[in-house]
């Protein structure tokens, strides 16, 4: 095959990003490459819209989770990316492909974790379409919603300065099944957004260290620097630490599907906001943007090293 094929899943998406063309309506705000895309359908009227989609064997295992688990953490993916991007979810679309010999059964399981996570965040399924077929399970939902007035948080942002925040602890998702059970931090996402007006936002989907990169790339090229010390560290990480041998900062910093939010905020406001933050959001303070490009951990006894992300990659071993 020709060496100038795209690699891995991040290279594909540039790659799909780079020949897609310009929008001739005018009509994209902010296109591929961030947690959802902004379309603009008048000019009173901003939509957000993101799509994820969720395999068995890959993202659940269906014997073991079970059809409802499996609706709750797909609806709970897409509004996740809704939070990243400091909105409101209102609609969705659900499209399934059932396996055959259990559809019915699979089905009804499916929509109860579906409406039970929809109606936690006042979310409306408007249709979708329903398949069957002799594969595994797949779902895929697509998640509408809108901005606030102060408008969306996007990946790209991040200024030289700004100080890096994440609300909560990270890491070790899979130990006990907490990646089955994700909380979208609207309401964090909402009360930041007024409080802050946060530079850039990711939600950390596939590893603090993979999606933080992403806001640097997205943001011009700036790096980060990140404090060892500083990164919050779930309880979960800490106990597959025991289990498998890896530090728990590697869990922090490279394990996927936590959905806590990630952002930047200029360093006067991140300084006010960390004095007083809204009612009912911690905030950890884990390091800092830098003009220099790259991303580093800077250690208690003052090392600087490079990190290299290590988060999820759908096309990890697949054929280039």
């Amino acid at each position: 095959m020709s060496k100038s094929l795209p690699k891995g899943e991040f290279e594909l998406i540039s790659w799909i990003r780079r020949n897609q063309g310009d929008d001739p309506s005018g009509g994209v705000l902010v296109g591929i490459g961030d947690d959802c895309a902004i379309v603009d359908f008048s000019p009173e009227s901003f939509v957000l819209v993101t799509t994820d989609m969720l395999m068995d064997g890959r993202h659940f295992r269906l014997k073991d989770d079970g059809p409802e688990a499996v609706g709750y953490k797909a609806m709970g993916v897409n509004i996740s990316d809704i939070a990243a991007m400091a909105g409101s979810p209102r609609f969705a679309v659900v499209s399934v492909a059932l396996p055959r010999a259990d559809a019915v059964a699979v089905a009804k399981g499916l929509h109860g974790g579906l409406k039970r996570m929809a109606d936690r965040f006042g979310v409306v399924m408007v249709g979708g379409d329903t398949n069957a077929w002799d594969g595994p399970l797949v779902v895929s939902v697509t998640l509408l919603g809108e901005p606030t007035m102060a408008g969306a948080a996007t990946r790209s942002g991040a200024r030289a300065g700004d100080v890096i925040l994440v609300p909560g602890p990270l890491g070790g998702s899979l130990f006990n099944g907490r990646h089955l059970r994700p909380e979208p931090r609207i309401a964090e996402a909402l009360a930041l957004a007024e409080a802050a007006s946060p530079n850039a936002m990711i939600d950390v989907s596939d590893g603090l260290a993979s999606d933080l990169g992403h806001i640097l790339e997205e943001s011009g090229g700036v790096g980060a620097e990140l404090d060892a010390d500083a990164i919050p560290i779930h309880p979960d990480a800490v106990e597959q630490s025991k289990s498998y041998g890896v530090p728990p900062l590697e869990h922090a910093l490279h394990d996927g599907e936590d959905f806590e939010l990630c952002l930047t905020v200029a360093p006067d406001r991140a300084d006010a906001l960390l004095a007083s933050p809204p009612p009912g959001v911690q905030l950890f303070r884990i390091g800092e943007i830098t003009a220099a490009p790259g991303l580093r951990l800077r250690t208690a006894d003052g090392r600087s090293i490079p990190i290299e992300p290590r988060g999820f990659d759908h096309l990890a071993g697949a054929n280039q």
